[in-house]
């Protein structure tokens, strides 16, 4: 359990880097990839959500 929360944090942490990388090169960043990086995260921390109380 602990290994797939790490897994999933270090993911999680991976897409933000990627996605702030790309958008501090740009003034204005439309509202959908900041939608779509939020929902990305959602549905990482979502299936370590079902993980976690499925093998609870």
């Amino acid at each position: 359990m602990i290994d797939t929360r790490e897994t999933v944090i270090t993911e999680a942490l991976a897409v933000i880097d990627k996605a702030l990388a790309e958008m501090l090169r740009r003034e204005l960043v439309p509202t959908v990839e900041v939608g779509d990086l939020l929902l990305d995260l959602r549905g990482l921390l979502s299936a370590s959500l079902a993980t976690t109380v499925a093998s609870v």
